[in-house]
């Protein structure tokens, strides 16, 4: 077993290690929700069984289609071979290249690598202006295990960059979100995107953005991202109170120069109280309630809103009674009055001869035998005459008794009176006793108007001091209330602030812990690598780590590393190159490990400030990772190109051309198939060449494009049984004939080449049979008979398209 393999068997997932350890803590369960929340679903569902349409198998690009995005306005397609490979992408700056590249990242993700902040949009427009009304990425992807291609596809609602929408298509599965394919966590620990962002910060970077670039590459980002949530949730919170403390003195001396104010005096004593501070108080001051004491302020409220008698109303009574009082006066010695009187003595005497009817002697002259019954019945008929005659002299007396009480009825005494007007009150009160008509008038008009004055100075006074109190009151009222919403905001949030805070120093200290594990565990890997990659320099790579944490205010990326034998710091004495290297060297290990799903990488500029000595030890490292692994670099360099040339490693090479419009388009101009192909086309078109070129070469160049034809149906073939790479390697390696390799693609069987001739006359027809044994008498002593070699390629050319891309079986 590799070292490599090695270290991808001992990968873990992230999301499952945080998962497991929050699971084990002994941190109270308000602590865990916070922190499960942070994290989000990928470690509450870490380690759950995959649903029927969880994409489990590894993914490979099949190809991409853009139109809207970026510099690329109408539709363009990259067709790439869902295997296995490197790949290369070149084009000249502005040629669309990075749209593509970018297109990938945030089609799988949304999001786009950005220096630390700057939008995540990249400062511009992410639409493209030639074509901004539909921007779309498309992108077809082979999973292991599948017969089919499935589809994954981006579509915006707005020119707003974070209003994506990705839809997952999947054979057999239907349409859904994209975060039902079980991604997410993979995403965050093995992100198989090395962008031109995180290259640069490792040559420009601060060190806390070099040590944020390395991090990401490390796959850190759900422990960095949930940390992130949670300090800013702990920030706000500790904002708040801090804010309140600090507000607390300036408010305390404001409302000390308001002493004199009953409020303010309450005020003080809510907010300087020991222990929980008493806002029921202060909600009340604030809305303005009367305070349930008999302070000062509660009597200038009475004081203030006192009234005496109405002068108008009292006034009129007053007015009545004397009117009734001067009628009876008029009526004395009237005939009514006297009328009156004798009816009255008259009554009584019938009343006193009533009590003694045998007594018929006037109890006032003594004279005997005239009370008889003769003047008992006129007496009485007398009386009836003088009352209907004394009639008016009743009403006024009437009149003058209803007008009395009137003005009595109008005397009331409030709950509270103000002191300030005790006196004045009592003295009107006491009206209500006088029962001499003449007498309640003349008092009644008399305290009516002392009490009314008096009531309008104090009320007029209560006022005035009421709102020089208000006045400086309001001042601080708004200032109070304000203060007292964030108390109240900073006792509800206490329990959290501290939560939060545990929940942090959590995270905090678990990423420092994993971090340095995670570093262990790459730095075989990586120093492999970086021996790859350095080729001449005289840098050695001893030791990688980070120093700080996410949060930290001191973070920096640690590198020792030796000159010529001598210990140096590696940012030290490393170049702009030696550095893209490094950043490399750290990226493809933790993109690889066993556990990821992602059977690509896709690296955008890797060749800057690179020498040419490096650019070839970074050909080797793509071509060795290109063996279990889809390599898609997008660079505008032509030197790694050449470096595969030069070293003949296999690499299929795309050329990436913009034209006006931000009309962008994709050709292969190289790939092993094309190639061999192309090389057999050139022999065609060259006259006057040895008849063995004919005989020999050129159907040995035909036969090697056909065998990587068929060599890529067996790799397509075998992902769609879900077969391991370990297997299939070992099975390419075991073969050693032309049939051999043909009998894997058509059967999976290696050893069923004796089939292969039914099998191609089945599938692609009798000419085909004809072609591969034209092709394999190349091979041989005598050689094939060509007689037409440009019909010949052409033929070759077809058969091979039509091998490399296997039919569907159930």
């Amino acid at each position: 077993m590799t070292e490599t393999e090695q270290h991808q068997q001992t990968a873990f997932p992230l999301a499952q290690a945080v998962a497991t350890r929050l699971a084990e803590s002994a941190l109270p369960e308000p602590v865990k929700a916070l922190l499960r929340d942070a994290l989000g679903s990928d470690t509450a569902d870490a380690g759950a069984a995959t649903t029927s349409f969880t994409a489990s198998g590894r993914v490979y690009l099949d190809s991409l289609a853009v139109n809207g995005f970026r510099g690329i306005g109408p539709r363009a397609r990259l067709s790439l071979n869902p295997r296995p490979g490197v790949n290369v992408v070149v084009g000249r700056n502005g040629s669309g290249k990075s749209s593509l590249a970018d297109a990938i990242e945030v089609g799988f993700t949304g999001t786009r690598a950005h220096r630390p902040g700057q939008d995540a949009t990249r400062g511009g427009h992410w639409y493209n202006l030639h074509n901004a009304d539909s921007p779309k990425i498309e992108l077809r992807i082979a999973i292991e295990g599948d017969t089919g291609s499935s589809t994954l596809t981006r579509t915006w609602t707005s020119q707003e960059f974070g209003s994506s929408e990705a839809a997952f298509k999947r054979p057999g599965h239907g349409t859904v979100p994209l975060a039902e394919a079980g991604w997410d966590t993979a995403l965050a620990d093995h992100r198989p995107f090395l962008s031109y962002t995180d290259l640069d910060l490792m040559l420009t970077g601060k060190p806390s953005e070099r040590y944020d670039a390395i991090a990401t590459i490390l796959g850190m980002d759900l422990l960095s991202t949930a940390t992130n949530r949670l300090s800013a949730q702990e920030k706000a919170l500790a904002a708040v109170a801090k804010e309140t403390r600090d507000a607390l003195p300036g408010l305390k001396d404001a409302l000390y120069t308001l002493e004199d104010d009953d409020r303010a005096v309450r005020a003080l004593l809510a907010v300087d109280t020991s222990g929980a501070l008493d806002l029921d108080t202060i909600d009340t001051l604030v809305a303005g309630l009367p305070p349930a004491d008999d302070s000062r302020l509660a009597e200038l409220q009475i004081e203030a809103g006192a009234h005496g008698p109405d002068l108008a109303e009292v006034g009129e009574a007053v007015q009545r009674l004397r009117i009734a009082l001067a009628d009876v006066e008029d009526l004395r010695g009237t005939d009514a009055e006297n009328a009156r009187l004798r009816a009255d003595l008259l009554e009584k005497a019938i009343a006193h001869a009533d009590r003694h009817p045998d007594d018929d002697v006037c109890p006032a002259c003594g004279t005997e035998r005239v009370l008889g019954r003769e003047w008992y019945d006129r007496a009485s008929r007398e009386v009836a005459e003088l009352r209907r005659e004394a009639k008016t002299a009743e009403e006024a007396r009437a009149a003058v008794r209803t007008g009395a009480r009137n003005l009595q009825n109008l005397i009331e005494n409030p709950q509270r009176i103000p002191v300030a007007l005790a006196d004045p009150w009592k003295t009107w009160t006491d009206c209500r006793q006088i029962t001499d008509p003449v007498e309640l008038a003349r008092s009644a008009e008399e305290a009516a108007t002392v009490l009314a004055d008096a009531c309008d100075t104090v009320r007029t006074h209560a006022v005035r001091e009421l709102e020089e109190r208000d006045e400086r009151w309001r001042a601080l009222v708004t200032r109070l209330a304000a203060w007292a919403d964030k108390a109240r905001e900073t006792e509800r949030d206490k329990p959290r602030l501290g939560n939060l805070r545990k929940a942090v120093k959590w995270l905090k200290d678990l990423s420092t812990e994993l971090r340095e594990q995670r570093m262990e565990r790459f730095t075989d890997a990586t120093q492999g690598i970086w021996e790859r990659l350095r080729q001449e320099s005289n840098v050695d790579l001893t030791a990688v780590s980070l120093k700080g944490s996410e949060k930290a205010n001191v973070r920096k990326l640690v590198m020792a590393a030796s000159v010529d034998g001598q210990d140096a710091p590696a940012l030290d004495v490393m170049s702009q190159g030696e550095l893209h290297s490094l950043a490399l060297s750290l990226f493809l290990p933790r993109a690889t490990t066993a556990d990821s799903p992602f059977g690509f990488l896709v690296i955008d500029d890797p060749v800057q400030s690179m020498d040419p000595t490096k650019v070839h030890g970074l050909a080797q490292v793509l071509h060795e990772m290109g063996r279990h692994r889809q390599i898609v670099v997008f660079t505008h360099d032509p030197r790694l190109q050449k470096a595969f040339t030069d070293q003949e490693l296999p690499v299929a090479v795309f050329q990436v051309t913009r034209s006006e419009g931000s009309r962008v388009k994709v050709a292969c101009v190289d790939d092993p198939v094309a190639q061999a192909v192309g090389d057999a086309r050139a022999i065609a078109a060259t006259p006057g060449l040895p008849a063995e070129t004919y005989s020999h070469v050129l159907p040995g160049l035909c036969r090697i494009a056909l065998e990587n034809a068929f060599l890529e149906a067996a790799w397509i073939r075998h992902h769609r049984t879900g077969g391991s790479e370990h297997d299939f390697q070992a099975a390419i390696d075991s073969t050693e004939r032309f049939l051999e390799v043909a009998a894997f693609a058509l059967f999976g069987d290696v050893r069923r080449g004796s089939d292969v001739k039914e099998e191609v006359r089945r599938r692609y027809g009798n000419p085909a049979c004809s072609l591969i044994q034209q092709c394999q008498k190349g091979a041989h002593p005598d050689g094939a008979s060509i007689p037409n070699p440009h019909r010949f390629v052409t033929d070759v050319e077809d058969l091979a398209q039509k091998i490399r891309r296997p039919e569907v079986t159930a």
